[in-house]
């Protein structure tokens, strides 16, 4: 017993590794951050199933009698087809990211191979001129020809901003692309034309997914630009949510509905294009 003892007195302590900071402090902070951005999300989809009552009284935050009413008074024709602005939205979106697509990947492209930096330069100052400040003289001219309230102004607005967008996003993806995979196909026969559509373009899809998507978003949110060149026939969904408000009151529960209806479309996008959104914004970081 004695020589045990001795033993285990001469026998080194074992030395308790310090607790580390860095793994928690890290779970704190993406927690926070979660919290942060899901909160006004999860506190609107709430809302769009209370009454105006229950939205304003604390104790039933979470548990509450839900309602569908809210989503009755959205998609009421009395009130407004919702149909016709969610395709007014959607039709938007997409003529001014497609014709967006068309004219700025060529010029990217064209740009970023002969280096033509004093025209990037005039689309960076587009860029930098913010959209609001063009919103009377395009009202004004718009207003002159008689097209107030088209999809015209409409289309072309949008397109102002996402131009440049798509096409500073695809400039930095084809500056990543080597420039001897094109001279290859070039000896190989094939013309200037020919090797960027059948090997340039094709491996710039990640880009122009990026560039799509980030253009569609804008365009499906836009309010200034509608409220003010759109008319009754196209109006869009964040000038028909608009309506919710009031002089004296705020149906805070349809407001919260249309809001639901709104970004419901935008979130599924961004959720199943997620790979091609960070591809994309990462593939022009590096060169060479």
């Amino acid at each position: 017993m004695t020589a045990l003892a001795e033993g285990r007195a001469t026998a080194p302590a074992r030395r308790r590794r310090p607790f580390k900071w860095g793994p928690v402090g890290r779970a704190i902070g993406l927690i926070v951050i979660v919290l942060m951005f899901l909160g006004p999300i999860v506190w609107m989809v709430l809302a769009s199933f209370k009454y105006n009552v229950q939205i304003y009284d604390s104790s039933k935050a979470i548990f509450f009698e839900p309602t569908l009413d809210n989503y009755g008074t959205v998609f009421d024709p009395r009130r407004g087809n919702y149909l016709v602005y969610i395709w007014n939205s959607f039709f938007i979106a997409f003529m001014a990211t497609a014709l967006s697509l068309v004219l700025a990947v060529p010029a990217a492209y064209a740009m970023s191979r002969f280096v033509m930096n004093k025209s990037a330069t005039v689309v960076l100052l587009a860029r930098i001129i913010p959209g609001v400040s063009l919103l009377v003289p395009w009202y004004y001219i718009f207003a002159q020809l008689k097209m107030t309230g088209s999809y015209l102004p409409l289309i072309l607005s949008h397109m102002f901003v996402s131009l440049p967008l798509i096409l500073y996003i695809m400039m930095s993806f084809f500056d990543q692309l080597p420039e001897e995979l094109e001279e290859s196909a070039q000896v190989d026969g094939l013309t200037p034309i020919s090797a960027f559509f059948r090997i340039t373009l094709p491996l710039s899809v990640p880009g122009i997914a990026t560039a799509t998507i980030l253009s569609f978003i804008f365009s499906w949110n836009n309010f200034m630009f509608a409220l003010v060149l759109s008319g009754p026939a196209t109006k869009t969904l964040p000038v028909a949510i608009f309506d919710f408000i009031g002089y004296a009151s705020i149906d805070w529960g349809a407001l919260m509905a249309a809001s639901v209806v709104v970004t419901t479309p935008i979130m599924l996008i961004a959720l199943f294009t997620q790979r091609y959104i960070v591809s994309g914004l990462t593939a022009g970081a590096t060169k060479g």
